[in-house]
């Protein structure tokens, strides 16, 4: 269990674009109830709508929302076209969080602006083992009983689309997505990474590529191949127009320096359907565990749990990288008094993040962690409103930033 100071909340609603929203204060917080103005002045009878949107553009995505509730014009303002938002105050990324189970997804997000937790209903998410991607206020979803059904969605606006199924069937012993999304033009890229064992052959995995464009709304398949040794994943992330893949070996590490995991790339502008993978692949900076990547404003940052040599599923610590120039460097290692939490031998972990926020949460527990990476501050979330009901319950989560201007 991660140690926090205790802290108490109350309850209190809000209208919430057709869900329910809670937040939780403190208790402490000052209350201006008891205040009585003998003036009240009309924001509606002395600001034309251009004014008006500029004003609310500076609130946070949950004040906007919550504004359309004023009065018949100001919910016209904030239900109007999407480009109105498109220049509000950029959003921290919030942070989704749910339980592990067979039932319907819903939970809590985190809003880190105003360290509040909110009741969501996720769209079209229908189970927690799903696979997420997001970029620029979208999120990208693969089902994981058919891995060629994909489905975008804005989870503040609740717009969502089915995608033409991907290629390559509805299983495939290891399925990775990747989503990005162009931030002037809002269209969007989807990659689905499939490896499959060669048939009696161990060594021998199939890779493709399957990638999908929202400007020509169909799927192509630029490369295909096979990794000797290596096996794909789960994890890949489109960084700054190019795909990166984390593989894993299939061999027998006969030393300490020989690495397990690797990291490959692939030109999704270039595409080329004729090289070798492998060749150009990078080695992971340590023995890793929970290895995540997350394209933070189109810096490539890498977090893994770090293992022991000898016992590499052991965590030791929880470290955070940025490749630059083909080469790792080493961004922050979490403080002792954090990671107590999380390095209870096998434990595993969840991270994620955007623009400049990453998000870590143990797999048994609903406590979240923060890292601000350009101030390097670690921190808790405040209270998570999940509770553990029973020993065994899993959570996990993904991150999104909340946007208003942007459909999918």
């Amino acid at each position: 269990m991660l140690a926090m100071g205790s802290e108490e909340w109350e309850l209190y609603p809000s209208s919430y674009i057709g869900a329910q929203v809670i937040e939780y204060r403190p208790i402490s917080e000052d209350s201006d109830d008891d205040w009585n103005g003998d003036v009240a002045v009309s924001l509606d009878a002395v600001l034309p709508d251009d004014l008006l949107e500029k004003v609310l553009s500076f609130l946070p995505v949950v004040s906007i929302i919550r504004s359309g509730s004023v009065c018949k014009r100001w919910h016209e303002i904030v239900h109007a076209q999407r480009h109105t938002w498109s220049k509000m105050v950029p959003q921290k990324p919030w942070y989704f969080m749910f339980t592990c189970s067979e039932e319907a997804v819903s939970g809590f997000a985190y809003d880190p602006s105003l360290r509040k937790w909110y009741e969501f209903d996720f769209p079209c998410i229908e189970r927690s083992n799903w696979s997420t991607s997001s970029s620029a206020g979208l999120v990208c979803l693969m089902d994981s009983e058919n891995r060629g059904r994909i489905m975008v969605c804005n989870p503040i606006t609740k717009d969502w689309k089915r995608l033409l199924d991907a290629p390559g069937g509805k299983t495939a012993d290891y399925s990775a997505l990747a989503f990005s999304v162009d931030r002037s033009s809002h269209q969007y890229t989807v990659v689905v990474a499939r490896s499959n064992q060669v048939p009696s052959e161990y060594y021998q995995w199939e890779f493709a590529i399957h990638l999908y464009e929202s400007i020509t709304g169909s799927w192509v398949t630029p490369f295909t191949g096979v990794l000797l040794g290596w096996r794909g994943g789960d994890e890949c992330v489109i960084c700054d127009g190019v795909l990166y893949y984390l593989v894993y070996s299939t061999g027998v590490v006969v030393n300490n320096n020989q690495h397990r995991h690797c990291l490959v790339m692939y030109d999704l502008s270039a595409r080329p359907n004729h090289i070798s993978l492998m060749s150009m692949a990078i080695p992971v900076p340590c023995a890793l565990t929970c290895g995540r990547l997350m394209n933070l404003s189109e810096r490539l940052v890498l977090v893994g749990g770090i293992g022991k040599q000898d016992r590499p599923g052991i965590i030791k610590g929880i470290g955070i990288w940025e490749l630059r120039n083909k080469k790792w460097h080493e961004v922050a290692k979490m403080p002792h008094k954090f990671f107590q939490g999380f390095g209870e031998f096998d434990e595993v972990f969840a991270s994620c993040g955007a623009d400049d926020i990453i998000y870590i949460q143990s797999y048994g527990s609903p406590a979240l962690l923060t890292f601000e990476v350009k101030q390097k501050i670690w921190k808790w979330s405040a209270k998570s409103p999940v509770t553990k009901r029973f020993p065994l319950q899993l959570f996990t989560g993904f991150s999104f930033e909340p946007r208003l201007d942007i459909a999918s």
